[in-house]
């Protein structure tokens, strides 16, 4: 066990101070252009910089995706750097001394047989390898790659978006998933200058070779006395030999570089790839074997190469074909078993018991609205209701599951909460919803209808009659909107049921990280979470932001001594946000309302009644028909004129009044005098009388 800890000790010694080991790597490839190598010294680092291409080589084979090697494009980046300086210190040798070491002369004697214009000629032909086709290619891969990445962009996030919607991803999913569009806009950036690096290196290594041999030439003759053939055959091949030991890593580098930006996304590497998708058809390779026999049978031409090639081909062909039939045998007997495994087990009705919080199905004609290939932007008005909601309520929506239903009619939707009902409506696709404004001067043709959110008379008309309908004073909308406003409608109303014990848990987790004394204080020694969600669906149910979290928890640390009661601590949090509910009911700092008589006040405080489940007014029928019959009128006031209906009470009975009417009088707005910002100007238009 001694030797695996070593190691694993050394690795360890390695990342921990890989940004010391990489600084200290670049000061020394630029030190090495200026200070001269010894030869056994610049042997080494030769042999390293075809060992580092091999590596880069070999990871860029075995990568799945591209940003598998992220780091490529500063890889790229040193390795010219090094190979560079490779070349500024072998060229400073070859002419000072006419000898580099004997990796250079080893390519330029051995692997050309000592012939300089062979090894020049190699050299060449390496040059428009890497130059012409190779790093030309990988340029435009990356720079085409770049620019479609970029354009993709919004398109992935609508469809993160999307799913986030659908529920089919969390929330950390979606974070992560954005993140890699991020890093691979950046990685496709980086690789379209990137490329220029690999450019430039071979623009520099023929640059290079030119200086070398004219160089060693003169220095041949002039200095050391050389004839001209002499000069020529030991600086040339010096040279010759210099360049090849560069480019050959310049050229697996390049390699490597076109592997990375040409790389489709898999989930396999380069290798499994190339087998599995070329080997995937057996007719392919009987039909390669046909026509190589036939090549093989053409006079003239050699037949036992073609005839070879053709054999090997059939063999590969018979081999996939066998192996295909063992593939679908096996899945066969895997299916019936998996059938009878199935058959044998008990069903599993524990995922049937599961319900969503909220749920919009539609008919099959609104499955457009969902299909972005069709044009469909439901999904991204979903992420944006969710967002509205949360900067209006303080709520966070949770995912609107969004499925068709071939039960209902093709036209129509139904939303659900916990899989009940809330809400229905029918939309005309091809149609836009025209409503009256009150400033209609001349009607138009169209089908009658009921706007879904607030109930209101409205017409489906043609798109050719909207431009007329909305000259004609009447607010056109199209389906999608009208299907937005009424789901927004929808979580508005039943806000207070949405949040559970879990929402509340995660508002107080939000506010804890801004505010860690406050909720400690508060939670679990004077309320618990129940308590918590229970003040703050009572917020909700009257349309109150609870999005102010700090605000709401300072005022029940500060009461929640005194009493455990909800009701009463909810309202001493309205009077807390006193200047928000101003804000919300205002207009041009005036407040138009109604009010109660001060005999109805004590009438309705003397008759609450108070358990422990709770406070409820107990008033006789005859008082409470009077109580509504004349809170409907003066009600009616309000509305006539264009104001909201709000009535305004004093603070110790304006929960028990909003108690004892909210069923009776649908949308009424209950506030007291402790709820209204001083500088705010109230406007009484009439009193609630018996």
């Amino acid at each position: 066990m001694a030797a695996p800890e070593m190691t694993a000790g050394k690795i360890g010694f390695v990342k921990k101070y890989s940004d010391v080991m990489i600084a200290v790597g670049i000061v020394t490839i630029v030190v090495m252009m200026i200070i001269p190598l010894p030869t056994i010294l610049l042997d080494l680092l030769l042999c390293m910089n075809i060992t580092l291409a091999l590596v880069v080589v070999m990871s860029a084979i075995y990568n799945v995706e591209a940003l598998d090697l992220s780091v490529f494009p500063s890889l790229l980046l040193i390795t010219t750097l090094f190979r560079l300086a490779l070349n500024v210190s072998s060229t400073r040798l070859i002419l000072l001394e006419g000898y580099a070491g004997e990796v250079i002369s080893s390519f330029g004697n051995f692997v050309v047989g000592g012939n300089a214009v062979v090894g020049f000629i190699i050299f060449v032909i390496l040059i428009i390898i890497q130059f012409l086709v190779i790093t030309k290619g990988a340029e435009r891969v990356a720079e085409v790659s770049a620019r479609f990445t970029l354009d993709a962009m919004p398109g992935k996030q609508m469809a993160i978006d999307a799913d986030l919607n659908q529920g089919a991803i969390t929330d950390a999913e979606a974070s992560e998933r954005r993140k890699k569009i991020q890093r691979e806009a950046d990685f496709y950036g980086a690789m379209d200058g990137a490329s220029k690096f690999v450019k430039g290196d071979a623009i520099a290594a023929i640059i290079i070779i030119i200086i070398n041999i004219t160089g060693g030439f003169v220095i041949g003759m002039v200095q050391r006395n050389m004839t001209v053939e002499q000069a020529l055959q030991n600086y040339t091949l010096l040279t010759v030999g210099e360049g090849l030991v560069n480019q050959i890593p310049a050229l697996l580098i390049s390699t490597a570089t076109g592997i990375i930006v040409t790389r489709a996304a898999s989930e396999s590497n380069l290798g499994y790839d190339l087998i599995h998708q070329l080997g995937a058809k057996p007719r392919v390779f009987y039909i390669v074997c046909g026509v190589l026999l036939a090549m093989a049978c053409v006079p003239g031409l050699p037949g036992a190469p073609f005839a070879i090639l053709a054999a090997v081909c059939g063999l590969i062909g018979r081999q996939i074909s066998n192996g295909d039939k063992k593939v679908q045998e096996t899945a066969v007997v895997e299916k019936k078993e998996k059938t009878k495994t199935e058959a044998n087990k008990p069903e599993n009705i524990v995922s049937l018991l599961q319900v969503d919080p909220m749920e919009l199905e539609i008919g099959y004609s609104l499955i457009p609205l969902v299909d972005t290939g069709q044009g469909g932007d439901l999904l991204d008005r979903i992420v944006m209701i969710r967002r509205q909601c949360a900067l209006e309520l303080g709520l966070v929506v949770p995912t609107i599951r969004i499925r068709d239903n071939i039960q209902i009619k093709p036209n129509a939707y139904i939303i659900k909460l916990k899989g009940v009902e809330i809400a229905k409506g029918e939309l005309l696709l091809d149609h836009y919803l025209a409503m009256n404004s009150g400033t209609v001067f001349e009607e138009i043709q169209g089908i009658d209808t009921i706007e879904p959110a607030f109930g209101l008379p409205a017409l489906w008309i043609p798109e050719a009659s909207r431009e007329q309908a909305e000259l004609n004073g009447y607010t056109v909308v199209d389906a999608v909107s009208v299907l937005a406003t009424h789901l927004t409608e929808v979580i508005k109303a039943h806000a207070d049921e949405i949040l559970g014990r879990q929402e509340t848990q995660n508002l107080i987790d939000n506010a804890k990280k801004n505010n860690p004394s406050l909720v400690d204080e508060v939670v679990p020694d004077l309320l618990g979470v129940g308590d918590i969600q229970k003040v703050l669906a009572n917020l909700l149910k009257e349309r109150v932001s609870i999005r102010d979290m700090t605000t709401i928890l300072e005022v029940l640390a500060d009461y929640a001594q005194a009493t455990k009661d909800t009701e009463i601590l909810t309202e001493y949090v309205r009077h807390a946000m006193a200047r928000q509910i101003t804000q919300q009911y205002t207009q041009n700092n005036q407040l138009t309302c109604i009010t109660l008589d001060p005999a109805i006040e004590n009438r309705i405080a003397g008759a609450v009644q108070r358990t422990e489940r709770g406070s409820y007014v107990s008033l006789d029928p005859d008082t409470m028909q009077k109580l509504l019959n004349s809170l409907t009128k003066e009600l009616q006031k309000l509305t006539d004129m264009g104001y909201q209906p709000i009535a305004l009470t004093s603070p110790t009975v304006r929960l028990y009044f909003r108690k004892l009417v909210e069923r009776s009088v649908p949308g009424i707005i209950v506030l007291s005098h402790a709820e209204i910002d001083q500088s705010v100007e109230i406007q009484i238009i009439g009193v609630v009388k018996l």
